[in-house]
């Protein structure tokens, strides 16, 4: 498949593009370090067949887009301290930034509104495109993502000890990515450590770039509360979040459906923080209904 690239927000972006260029754009936003791949080419191919154009990209300090090399980003221990102190800490970027990047992609490519899909930390990029672009949103899809409401759609304690601690000595850096992978995983839909593995060493080859990491870490730590901004989303609005989620609590996809008016929440038992092949069939005919309910809005 062919990457291509284009400048969005003064950033080289890298994305690839599936499905008839004439039909109805879904725009797929990745999560915290997740490289464009992390889209199942499964699941690109299920909202094809749907009738999409279906669009993935690599956010900013990730994949083959641009790092923000020479920025620093704050500690993981200050970002926990500012956050719980209420005091502001200067970060390289904000989620606020990465929005104007994703509607920075649409206008590179002429795009003038799209079905907005995210996951995760993408989840929250899309519910700020849909707040603060709402003429460029048709519908908007939120996986395994929170409002940055306190307290809803934390992790768990083993797992964000996990995410912060150094890689213990002896331990190659594939290996701590398993079995940080894992400990979030689907339960009802377990994969294998070799399966994980061999994903997770084609990302290492394509791109990878720990600091980038940190810098998008300080983006999501260092946002504000969206629940003012999510109340004025008007759009038909789709919730999806694993009932067994350790990275992101169910909690988090929970307050999303109560402040976006009409959102309707769809809870997935035995689901992680992962989306579980078994699913994708199902996650895409969510995602074409809320798309036709778009259609019947305006009709």
């Amino acid at each position: 498949m062919v990457t291509e690239f284009v400048q969005s927000n003064g950033i080289r972006m890298a994305y690839q593009e599936f499905g008839d260029a004439d039909a109805p754009v879904v725009l797929l936003v990745a999560g915290l370090y997740n490289q464009l791949m992390r889209w199942p080419m499964e699941f690109c191919d299920l909202l094809v067949a749907e009738g999409f154009r279906v669009i993935r990209f690599d956010n900013r300090d990730i994949g083959l887009t641009d790092k923000m090399d020479g920025a620093v980003a704050p500690s993981l221990f200050r970002l926990a301290l500012s956050s719980l102190l209420g005091i502001p800490v200067k970060v390289p970027y904000s989620l606020n930034d990465m929005a104007a990047d994703t509607v920075g992609l649409l206008d590179a490519l002429d795009i003038k509104s799209a079905h907005i899909v995210g996951m995760s930390m993408g989840g929250m990029i899309s519910q700020l495109v849909a707040g603060l672009y709402p003429d460029r949103v048709l519908s908007l899809t939120s996986i395994m993502s929170k409002t940055g409401a306190f307290g809803k759609g934390m992790a768990s304690f083993a797992v964000a000890r996990q995410m912060v601690k150094p890689i213990p000595r002896g331990t190659s850096a594939l290996d701590n990515s398993v079995k940080t992978r894992q400990m979030f995983g689907s339960p009802a839909y377990l994969e294998s450590d070799d399966d994980v593995a061999v994903a997770i060493k084609a990302e290492f080859k394509r791109s990878d770039n720990p600091a980038g990491y940190l810098r998008q870490m300080a983006a999501i730590r260092s946002a504000p509360n969206r629940d003012k901004l999510l109340k004025s989303i008007a759009v038909p609005t789709l919730i999806i979040h694993g009932n067994q989620d350790l990275l992101v609590d169910v909690s988090g996809g929970v307050e999303t459906k109560k402040q976006i008016p009409h959102a309707k929440l769809v809870r997935f038992e035995g689901m992680g923080h992962t989306l579980p092949q078994p699913l994708l069939a199902k996650f895409a005919d969510l995602i074409k209904q809320t798309a036709d309910s778009t259609l019947n809005s305006v009709s």
